[in-house]
């Protein structure tokens, strides 16, 4: 089979690696918001979808039986799971997080990749700072009280030993009060945001050793599936796992591809790339990003929407990188148009539920356009043929800001 008639011949079978992002949970996690949300997407638009356990041996995964347009269609997904690295990095006492906080934000205001990032979204600047500004309010707070406490205890006890005491008590206070914000971070998600940032910042853009070793280990699984005998080989990336798989398939089909093999196609959802690419030693990336932009090996269609203010929305990762190569032809960027494909009264819903709304490409629209992730990741057609002459977003943004352009080979 060529190349051609791969990427549009109807899918029969298919096998799906979800790459999440910066993601502590374990990955059942997305088993079961893909079991939930695929029977509401199903019941919305006409379609049976069936979500079942593994068959067989591998990594964490589940299966799909879909009747879609009169056709019956099985899927494999697996999650690639990083979580346990993405732990081990916020394995971090309190006070190690402030210096995080000083370090992190250092990076990024004196590369000036903040204020270029500004130029793009506002919005995913604005969730960079908010862990910024709530770890320093809550520090305020507990030096505060702190200072109450040592202040009130000399006014009360005008002793020598008394201030030393007061002192000592008073860190006690500030200490407990600090704890207890971080037992509260799963409403308020300071230090998780804080870690996340501090991640991609450690080494200024480039991947920690664990996590290069990690997606050699994912470059290896994806490529045998190309082997599998299925129709299409999906790879779909969410968040900071949208430029992990950039890396994963540039390394993949740098080394070369199978022959022959089914359709390879990437879906990108809800990106942050340019959070890491824009750092000065994200070279790595950047040289990734150039690769795939001209390569003819797979479909890549990237997916954010404006009401998503934790992703750079409509933002073409390659072209405001500056790392377009000669005769670019991907991302095809598209809007999932969360305004349009949510109904006014789910919309209202959901419009200030800043890190719902990062999830919602994972979940079933209402009014869906385009844009369906379930009919993508479980319906008849491969990636390629469902796109196939589908103009990009007018509103995109395409002008290259990154301050940083030099690529690794």
């Amino acid at each position: 089979m060529s190349l051609t008639t791969a990427t549009t011949a109807p899918v029969r079978r298919r096998k799906v690696f979800y790459i999440p992002g910066f993601d502590p949970a374990p990955p059942r996690r997305y088993r079961e918001l893909y079991r939930k949300e695929a029977q509401a997407q199903a019941a919305i638009s006409g379609y049976a979808i069936d979500v079942g356990g593994r068959h067989g041996k591998g990594g964490f995964g589940w299966t799909v039986t879909a009747q879609i347009d009169g056709q019956v269609i099985q899927t494999e997904f697996e999650v690639l799971v990083w979580s346990d690295i993405v732990r081990a990095s916020m394995d971090q006492g309190i006070a190690a997080t402030y210096v995080q906080l000083v370090r992190t934000a250092w990076v990024y205001i004196a590369s000036g990749a903040l204020f270029r990032l500004m130029r793009l979204r506002k919005g995913p600047v604005i969730a960079a700072l908010y862990p910024i500004v709530v770890l320093l309010l809550q520090l305020l707070v507990a030096a505060g009280l702190a200072l109450a406490v040592t202040r009130a205890l000399i006014w009360a006890f005008p002793w020598p030993l008394v201030p030393t005491i007061g002192l000592v008590l008073g860190l006690i206070v500030a200490a407990l009060i600090l704890k207890r914000f971080r037992a509260l971070d799963h409403r308020l998600f300071a230090h998780y945001l804080m870690h996340d940032y501090a991640f991609t910042a450690g080494a200024k853009g480039a991947n920690p050793p664990a996590l290069e070793a990690r997606m050699t280990e994912f470059a290896v699984t994806i490529k045998a599936a190309l082997a599998g005998g299925c129709n299409e080989v999906l790879v779909v990336g969410h968040s900071s796992g949208a430029h992990l798989a950039i890396s994963i398939l540039a390394d993949m089909i740098r080394d070369g591809l199978p022959e022959p093999r089914p359709a390879l196609g990437f879906l990108s959802l809800g990106q942050v790339v340019p959070m890491v690419s824009f750092l000065p030693e994200a070279r790595r990336l950047r040289g990734d990003l150039y690769r795939l932009s001209a390569c003819d090996e797979l479909t890549w269609v990237d997916v954010t929407a404006p009401g998503d203010g934790c992703s750079f929305a409509l933002c073409d990762p390659v072209a405001v990188t500056g790392v377009a190569a000669p005769g670019k032809i991907w991302p095809l960027v598209i809007s999932a148009a969360f305004s349009q494909t949510l109904s006014p009264a789910w919309w209202k819903t959901l419009r200030w539920r800043f890190f719902r709304l990062h999830f919602q490409y994972l979940c079933a629209f209402d009014q869906p356009g385009i844009y369906d992730y379930f009919r993508i990741t479980a319906g008849p057609q491969t990636l390629a043929a469902r796109f196939a002459g589908r103009a990009p977003s007018k509103s995109r943004i395409e002008t290259p800001t990154s301050a940083y352009t030099s690529r690794a080979i």
